[in-house]
Formats: structure tokens, C-alpha cells, sequence
């Protein structure tokens, strides 16, 4: 846990070690509009993707799917008297956030996740970042 604490920010540890939240409107990638994926912080691993980015009108990053369920973890959460579903990162097995079930009429679902457990790399950096089997998803349709 020193390793990860050293690589973190206090916020970022917070959240994504302590099942921490961060300030809705405050925070990075609550009004990023631009094309990319969003990956765990600590594993790498892909998690969303801006094609399935929203706006929910909560202030904090929302999506209606993830890239792939293999690389997300869904934990009963009755902390704070509040029965919710946690989401974790598989095998960085980090906070994100958590799962609604008023998302967009596409899944009905909604991952509000924090961005500070999340690191954005834009479509014209994926490959340069070895996301390059990933731009399918950006693919003219």
C-alpha cells in the first residue's frame, strides 16, 4: 500500500483505496467531451469508453456500459445506511464508484464513477499509450 500511496494523489488514494468520493462539478472528467478511453489508474486496464460518456446532470462521469464486464467488479454496498452497488476495477481492484439503475434508455444503467480513480487517454494517444486494439471502438459506423 506505501508503493500505491506514494504514486497517488491524497484524493486519489482516498477514493480509489478508501472507497472515497470526490466533489461533484470539482473534478476532471465530470465535463470532458473528448473522444478516448477511460482507464484504471493503478492497472491500466480499459474501463469506458466516451462513446458511452453522458451527461446525467450529477456532476461527477457517467456511463451507460463498460468497455468490457471482464474488467468490472460489482460489490454490494450498504455503507452510509444505503443499500447501492459498488464498482471496482478487476484486477487494480480500486473504487470507482458506483451503479445506478436510471441511466439512459439504451441500458438503463448508470456508472457514476469518480474521476480520480479514472486516467483519460485521448484517440490520438491510444496507440502511442498501447491502447491501440481499442480504436475499433472509434471506428466510422
Amino acid at each position: 500500500m506505501d508503493e500505491i500511496r506514494k504514486k497517488l494523489s491524497p484524493l486519489q488514494y482516498h477514493v480509489t483505496q478508501e472507497h472515497g468520493t470526490e466533489r461533484p462539478f470539482q473534478n476532471e472528467y465530470w465535463d470532458n467531451k473528448k473522444e478516448g478511453i477511460y482507464v484504471d489508474l493503478i492497472s491500466g486496464e480499459v474501463l469506458f469508453s466516451s462513446q458511452d460518456k453522458y451527461d446525467s446532470g450529477t456532476g461527477w462521469p457517467s456511463f451507460s456500459k463498460p468497455v468490457s464486464l471482464k474488467n468490472i467488479k460489482e460489490v454490494a454496498d450498504a455503507s452510509h445506511g444505503m443499500n447501492q452497488i459498488e464498482v471496482r476495477s478487476q484486477r487494480g481492484d480500486c473504487h470507482l464508484g458506483h451503479l445506478f439503475p436510471d441511466g439512459p434508455e439504451s441500458t438503463g444503467l448508470r456508472y457514476c464513477i469518480n474521476s480520480a480513480a479514472l486516467r483519460f487517454i485521448p484517440k490520438e494517444e491510444m496507440a502511442a499509450n498501447g491502447y491501440a486494439d481499442y480504436l475499433s471502438l472509434f471506428s466510422e459506423k
